[in-house]
């Protein structure tokens, strides 16, 4: 029987090809979209699982500041071991510290490496990887031990093995290879390529109220990590209070008072990715928001593909009504038909699934491209995505032929054999079909401007800097005691507007933190702690990058006390410190430590940070800027002055390669998510737009089934070829008219939300609505008019003929 219905459901497949071809492409456009989506969301949702108990690992992140809270996903050097000894919970801790770019030499090779962070002794215990060499419990036991990735290993040592080999640090000295692994997984919050022993360098701290060390703890089977968090305060009492208090030199119930903003608090390492997004991650991490957004639209793709088979395989009853009748007159029951038509759907959908996969494969590449993916063909052919492929051939399939099934077999043979077709032409579910197709297209276009609205925003908005033609010098630590001459060097260059040393850029996160209070001279005076970031500046700093000075003044040689307590502090400062009603110049700043800072200016705020956060407290002071300079050129020819500028750091014989970047791309970097967010948007728009034309081209194909004696008629009357076009098309624009008034307060209330993770964002303008809705008009308009005119140009005595 299953035979029997395979044969002829092939066979009618064969014989209607411009309908099969329509369905098959239809269809496998949008499976092709959700195999590529579910590839990318599975991604994201697996992120730390590689780790054996990954469960039972979690993340100590510290917030401080009460009402001006800033939230870290790090914490001090002691916490993780005071934890530990406090809580029997608490199986095992480790830590990791980012101690930035370091040069690493090994024989007459030279390469500056980023990814290299010290690691505890146990590290590969807690985040556990299988190694190519040496031994995991015992790597990172001695000082100067260092476990690298293979690829780490290959460019010094080729394809020889690695294990016991040594390898020079900048900074550190020789460094002897204890271990190999392959790499991270992609599928991690982290992906370092180094990783130093934690004994190579003798911490002397051992305190609890800064931050800079990322801290896990594997807790034991069964602990409660709720419950365990709860009991924080208690270390925050005992330790933080009194290290607040001699540190501020505060009196205790002050200290008190402030420690109350310290609040540890743990992430289950597998939401670390989705769940997580402070400004001091090891790397940009994802968002559960997109994870939801992009299901949505591979379950919304997939709707439509199925909408647009059922249209269109109603749109052919009238080829299937004859056979539905002369078949239920030999004898066949309406379930033996229902099985028929069932057989064909899913048939159908499976060369349709077989498509969709050489679609996928071949768009693999040009999709890890724009989403910022590394999926191999591995993706599709592992047992899991054959199984759901499989499951899906079977629920798309029953899901678009199940209507036609039961709507072609409940036919009366009589009627049908006479020439008339059942359900008129207007069937409220093949209209709200296509209702639905182009109120997710509508809503997919309306998303898409907004997306690339609020990127062109971010990257076009008054950023309270100049970073156009500025280049940073990297490393400038390489030129020693040299820095200012080659500064001075850089100055006597035409081409050179200014330049300054420093190593805190606006975009790279480089800086600094502490906590600060004002110091009280009257009751109204202060609000009291807050927390600030602190960018480490010279003389010629603000001046480079065109920051504002809007109250006091700059740093200037002229008042030597400035390099031992005069700071700069931004506006939100001002503001944050309680002086936003008083004249904050002159006044007194006391942070950590007890060291107090005068007040010598207010700088405009800047976006020092992404423009997706708002712009927190920050402090300039002078001091030790090695790290490097700042130029900003004032020439077209800037690829002749980087050769020149290479020269000349030859010349000063530093101590590695001239390396930069311009400040514009490294803005323009902190958008990457935002932008590949915006490109599969655009993809998938597309998809889904193609996807409702051909659901429409189906129905504008019934309706001119149903149609046709009516059309021939009216011709032979006199009506005109537009006159015809314009009474099919009327019924088809009124249904993507009831669309548009749909789509329009869901993507509006939708795309709100979806901006609220910005703080500074545009706003959604009314005039995209009317953009997206005539985009969907015309394609509506288009579709329809090739089927509109060939019935209107059809000769009317070929319809009329059988009356």
């Amino acid at each position: 029987m299953l035979t029997n219905y395979a044969t002829i459901a092939l066979r009618n497949l064969l014989r209607n090809k411009v309908f099969t071809i329509i369905n098959i492409l239809g269809l496998a456009g949008g499976l092709a979209a959700c195999l590529l989506i579910a590839a990318w969301v599975r991604d994201e949702i697996s992120y730390d699982r590689y780790a054996s108990r990954s469960r039972d690992i979690y993340r100590v992140n510290l917030g401080i500041g009460g009402t001006t809270q800033s939230d870290y996903p790090m914490v001090d050097i002691a916490v993780g071991p005071g934890m530990a000894s406090a809580y029997p919970e608490i199986e095992a801790f480790t830590r990791l510290s980012h101690f930035g770019d370091v040069y690493v030499r090994s024989g007459t090779r030279q390469f500056k490496e980023s990814n290299l962070v010290y690691a505890d002794s146990n590290f590969f215990g807690v985040f556990t990887q299988p190694f190519l060499e040496g031994d995991a419990r015992t790597a990172l036991v001695r000082p100067n031990s260092l476990v690298v990735t293979k690829a780490f290993a290959t460019r010094y040592f080729g394809e020889a093995p690695a294990l016991g080999k040594t390898v020079e640090l900048s900074n550190f000295g020789p460094c002897t290879i204890t271990g190999v692994i392959e790499k991270i997984p992609d599928e991690a919050h982290f992906h370092f390529e180094a990783f130093l022993s934690w004994a190579t360098l003798h911490f002397s701290q051992n305190t609890w109220t800064n931050v800079g060390f990322y801290t896990y703890l594997r807790l034991r089977p069964g602990a409660d990590a709720k419950r365990l968090q709860a009991r924080f305060p208690e270390l925050v009492a005992k330790y933080c209070v009194q290290e607040i208090s001699r540190d501020m030199g505060v009196p205790l119930a002050e200290a008190r008072k402030a420690a109350n903003t310290f609040v540890f608090s743990l992430t289950p390492l597998a939401e670390i990715h989705l769940n997580s997004n402070t400004k001091y991650e090891l790397e940009a991490n994802g968002s559960r928001l997109y994870v939801f957004i992009f299901s949505a639209l591979a379950l919304f793709i997939l709707l439509l593909a199925c909408a647009n088979f059922t249209n269109l395989s109603t749109a052919g009853a009238a080829a299937r009504g004859k056979e539905v009748g002369i078949r239920k007159v030999m004898g066949s029951l309406r379930k033996q038909l229902i099985a028929q038509f069932l057989t064909e759907s899913i048939l159908l959908t499976a060369f349709s699934m077989l498509l969709a996969l050489g679609i996928a494969l071949l768009l693999l590449p040009l999709f890890n491209q724009v989403s910022g993916k590394h999926f191999t063909a591995g993706v599709f052919f592992n047992f899991p995505t054959i199984l759901a492929a499989l499951v899906l051939v079977g629920l798309v399939g029953a899901l678009a032929g199940l209507y036609p099934a039961f709507f072609l077999s409940s036919f009366d043979p009589i009627q049908v054999l006479k020439g008339s077709l059942p359900g008129g032409r207007r069937s409220l579910l093949r209209s709200g079909l296509v209702v639905f197709q182009f109120v997710v297209s509508i809503g997919l276009i309306v998303a898409t401007l907004i997306v690339y609205r609020q990127l062109q925003y971010m990257q076009d908005m008054r950023l309270g800097y100049d970073k156009e033609q500025v280049v940073y010098i990297q490393d400038a630590s390489l030129l020693d005691k040299n820095q200012e001459a080659f500064r001075q060097e850089l100055l006597r260059d035409k081409r050179v507007a200014n330049a300054s040393i420093s190593w805190c850029i606006p975009g790279s996160g480089a800086m600094n933190g502490t906590e600060i209070y004002p110091k009280t001279e009257g009751a109204n005076d202060a609000k009291g702690e807050i927390h600030t970031n602190i960018y480490n500046i010279d003389y010629d700093y603000v001046a480079t990058l065109g920051l504002q000075v809007v109250k006091g003044r700059n740093f200037s040689r002229d008042f030597p006390t400035d390099t031992s307590n005069g700071v700069l502090i931004n506006e939100t400062a001002v503001n944050d410190l309680g002086w936003g009603h008083m004249d904050p110049i002159g006044r007194i700043i006391v942070r950590s430590g007890r060291k107090e800072y005068k007040v010598v200016g207010v700088i405009r705020d800047f976006h020092y940070l992404s423009a997706k956060q708002k712009i927190a407290p920050l402090m300039l002071l002078l001091g030790n800027n090695l790290g490097g300079i700042v130029v900003k050129v004032n020439t077209a020819d800037v690829s002749g002055f980087l050769a020149d500028t290479r020269r000349r750091w030859t010349a000063f014989n530093a101590k590695g390669p001239f390396s930069y970047y311009f400040l514009d791309d490294r803005f323009a970097h902190l958008y990457t998510a935002e932008q590949q967010t915006g490109r599969l948007f655009t993809a998938f728009t597309f998809v889904a737009i193609l996807i409702a034309g051909l659901g429409l081209f189906g129905l504008a194909a019934y309706m001119a089934e149903q149609r046709t004696k009516e059309i021939g008629i009216r011709k032979v009357l006199g009506a005109t070829v537009s006159s015809v076009l314009l009474l099919v098309s009327k019924e088809f624009l009124l249904l993507v008219g009831l669309a548009f008034l749909i789509a329009v307060p869901v993507t509006w209330w939708a795309m709100s939300q979806w901006l609220r993770e910005f703080a500074y964002r545009t706003p959604v303008s009314w005039w995209i609505f009317p953009l997206a809705g005539a985009s969907a008009f015309l394609v509506a308009v288009i579709t329809i008019s090739f089927q509109t005119t060939k019935a209107a140009t059809a000769n009317p005595i070929q319809s009329l003929r059988n009356e």
